[in-house]
Formats: structure tokens, C-alpha cells, sequence
């Protein structure tokens, strides 16, 4: 058998986009696990490539002052989490480096001023994940968590110091429930949707539960008082296990019957996080009673609503029919009748089909994907501003770019906001204006 590599010794000059540390040896960079810039480690090489390697920390020789110890008895092991050994306030600078480069470096473009971070909660603020569930043999249980960092393995956890509400108390309960179902080894996940008045429970089960299994899966809702839904294949298979179920909601400033969604649907996965955001684009946008406002990629409404109060009109278009029949009932349940929902692929060559036309202000909220195709039929109605809220910053930089460049537009501002604490996702907003 092949000896392992001999640990080495290395300064560490940055964080990559994952929340690795980054080291130069013999010219070639090194992406190191659990290392922190300023820091030199002794590490060990795990995989070589051609140009970079990746390797694993054996010891910090001498720590940054930044390094704090995590408050999860499980970081380093699960994958949940990235960077809780780095200072709060400095995850926050290494979020804006991590902008700021990929839209130099991706879009060729910087803006005209810099927003300060926007944060929230750093701790019990997830209110959605989905969880991975398996029974593992060699332990002879089951378990119930994120996966390994690095590995397809999930990680033995007891509990989770970033999941909202109750919901982090009860991944050993749950691994306990589903090790006591005759069914353990066809539960596949269990995605977590805590809401403002409730939390549901999706449980992803590839066979049908027996009746004693029911009983069981009963008992824990009443003693935990959570929501359980089985869900045995697609979205339209899931089904409250004790009918009807409690409408899942959360509230929104000005909203007086709040936001209601289906514990699959997405949400913004920080609550307070999310309220921040909201009040944060609506000032960007500086909306007028007479404005025409778009909202591409609305989901259920969270941003189309709050918005609809402030201007003549807005549109909300979404790509997934039954969010936007969600988003309707939204407004209906609000009062909200200058609110229209269209939906529409936002992705296809076409994009603009049924919705393009004159505006005042556009908002954007696409997925990692980004909103190239889109944008086309959106610089035609040469809105008075544009606000993008992306969470992924190299999408941001490809579609700023095309926006300055072919457009015409300028990028006035750009900010990040921290909806994911701990981890190295990278969520931002950025101001768009028409060039003078």
C-alpha cells in the first residue's frame, strides 16, 4: 500500500469561494479545509490536479486572531456549515471580497458605491432544509442530518445549532422515529419547513407506512407538536399525515394575513433575514404611486405584494404554475387587487413572451442559474431601476456585465446580505440605473 503524503507546512493567504483556505506550495495553489487567512498550517494533501490540489489541515502552528471557536459540537464534520471557526464580522468582509472580485473578474464591472453588508440572526435561523435519512448498517441505527463535508456520507449528528425554532432539537427524536418504523430503510429524507405557526415535516417515503407505523409517526407529531407530510413521489404526493393540515405562514410588514406557502415550496430560508431584504429592495427600487413594477421570478409573492402597495401596478412572473396559484391567493387573502401573476419560462430563449413591455421598475430574484435570458426584453422597457437579488455571485457578475455593456445601463450599488451565516453562501443585491 501506498505511503500517504508527508504533512507540509504553509501560510495561508485567502478564502476561496467554499470557505477554504488557500496556500501556494511549489506554485501551485492548495485549497485547504479549515484554515483561515494569516494562519500557517501544517496539512496534508488529499487530491492533486494538475493545477491546484486540495488537502486537509493537520494542525494550526500559528492561529489568526480572527479564529473562534464553533459553537456546533459537529463543525468540521458536517457539512452544514463552513466558516463557524471564523469571526462573525469577518465572514461578513470575506462575503463582500468574494462579490466584489467575481464582479470584477466575471462582468468586467464595479459599482458606483458600495451598500454595508445587511444581516440578521446568525444562529437558529434556517427555517428550510432538506435533510438526508438513511439507515446506516455498520451503526445499526439510523441517521438523520446533513451529509459529511467532502464525503456522500451523513454526518452522525445529535442536533444543529443553525436550524430555526425546535427544528434543530429534534434530529435525534426523528433518527429515533424513523429507526422504530418498519419502513426505516425507505425513508429517504426529511425536508423542514418551519413557519411561523407551525413546523412540517416532509418525510420522503419510497414504501407505503403499515398502520402501526402511522400510529407511530402520529404520536411524535402530538408530542413534538409538529406537522408530519408523507411524500411518496413527486410534489403532488404530498399529503398532511393528520388531514388538513395547519396553512403554513409568515409575516411580511404590511401584510395583514402574511404570506402562506406548502411545506415544499421555496421560501427565503432566513425569516428575519428575509424581512430585512424586503424593506432593503423596496428603498432601492424608491417605488412611485404611478410605477409600473415587474417582478421577475416572484415565487409565492413575497416580493410582488409589498411592493403592489407602493405602486399603480405590479406583475409578478413565475416559471411554476402552482407558486403563482399560490401567489394569487396571496394577494386575494391580502386585499391586494393590483397585483396580477403570470407564469412563464424565464429561462427560455423567448423570455419576455406575454410579459415584456413598458415599466417603471423591475425586480429580479432568479436562482443560481441567473437571469441572462431575461434580460433582453427587460432592457427594451428601459425601467428607471433595476434591483437584482441573486444568490450566486458569479451569475450576478455575468448578467451585470451584460447589462453595463450591451445595455446601457450603470451598476450604481451593490451590497451582500447574509441569509446563509456560518456557510460560504454568498447572497447579494445590486442597483441598476440607465446610463446618463
Amino acid at each position: 500500500m501506498k505511503a500517504p503524503p508527508a504533512p507540509e507546512t504553509a501560510e495561508i493567504a485567502a478564502l476561496d469561494h467554499q470557505g477554504r483556505g488557500i496556500a501556494r506550495l511549489g506554485g501551485k495553489a492548495v485549497f485547504v479545509d479549515g484554515a483561515l487567512p494569516g494562519e500557517q498550517v501544517r496539512l496534508q494533501r488529499t487530491v492533486r490536479r494538475r493545477r491546484r490540489d486540495e488537502a486537509q489541515m493537520v494542525e494550526v502552528l500559528r492561529p489568526s486572531p480572527d479564529r473562534v471557536t464553533p459553537r456546533c459540537a459537529h463543525f468540521g464534520v458536517c457539512g452544514g456549515c463552513s466558516l463557524q471557526h471564523l469571526d462573525y464580522q469577518r465572514q461578513l468582509e470575506a462575503k463582500g471580497r468574494i462579490v466584489a472580485e467575481q464582479l470584477e473578474r466575471l462582468g468586467g464591472v464595479s459599482p458606483l458605491r458600495w451598500l454595508p453588508p445587511l444581516a440578521g440572526p446568525a444562529w437558529n435561523y434556517r427555517r428550510r432544509a432538506r435533510l438526508g435519512c438513511r439507515y446506516v448498517e455498520r451503526k445499526g441505527r439510523v441517521l438523520v442530518g446533513f451529509r459529511e463535508r467532502s464525503s456522500p456520507l451523513l454526518a452522525d449528528l445529535r442536533g444543529c445549532e443553525v436550524l430555526a425554532g425546535d427544528a434543530g432539537r429534534l434530529i435525534e427524536p426523528l433518527a429515533t422515529l424513523v429507526g422504530s418504523l418498519t419502513i426505516m430503510r425507505r425513508v429517504a429524507q426529511v425536508e423542514v419547513a418551519v413557519a411561523d405557526n407551525a413546523t412540517a415535516l416532509v418525510l420522503r417515503v419510497l414504501d407505503p407506512p403499515t398502520a402501526a407505523d402511522l400510529e407511530l409517526l402520529r404520536a411524535f407529531e402530538r408530542r413534538h407538536a409538529v406537522e408530519i407530510y408523507l411524500q411518496s413521489g413527486g410534489l403532488d404526493t404530498v399529503a398532511p399525515l393528520s388531514p388538513p393540515g395547519t396553512p403554513l405562514g409568515y409575516g411580511l410588514p404590511g401584510l395583514p394575513a402574511g404570506i402562506r406557502f406548502a411545506p415544499t415550496d421555496f421560501i427565503q430560508v432566513n425569516g428575519e433575514m428575509n424581512r430585512r431584504m424586503v424593506a432593503a429592495t423596496l428603498e432601492l427600487l424608491a417605488p412611485r404611486p404611478t410605477d409600473r413594477a415587474l417582478d421577475l421570478f416572484c415565487g409565492i409573492g413575497n416580493f410582488t405584494l409589498p411592493l403592489a402597495q407602493r405602486v399603480a401596478v405590479a406583475t409578478g412572473v413565475e416559471g411554476d404554475p402552482a407558486l403563482v396559484a399560490r401567489a394569487r391567493e396571496n394577494a386575494d387573502r391580502n386585499g391586494i387587487a393590483n397585483a396580477r401573476f403570470l407564469a412563464a419560462d424565464l429561462a427560455s430563449p423567448e423570455a419576455g413572451a406575454g410579459w415584456g413591455g413598458d415599466c417603471d421598475l423591475v425586480l429580479l430574484d432568479p436562482p443560481r442559474a441567473g437571469a441572462r435570458e431575461a434580460l433582453p426584453a427587460i432592457a427594451a422597457a428601459r425601467p428607471r431601476r433595476i434591483v437584482y437579488v441573486s444568490c450566486h455571485a458569479g451569475t450576478l457578475a455575468r448578467d451585470a456585465g451584460i447589462l453595463v455593456k450591451e445595455h446601457g445601463f450603470s451598476l450604481a450599488a451593490a451590497g451582500i446580505m447574509d441569509m446563509f451565516p456560518h456557510t460560504a453562501h454568498v447572497e447579494s443585491i445590486a442597483l441598476f440605473e440607465p446610463s446618463a
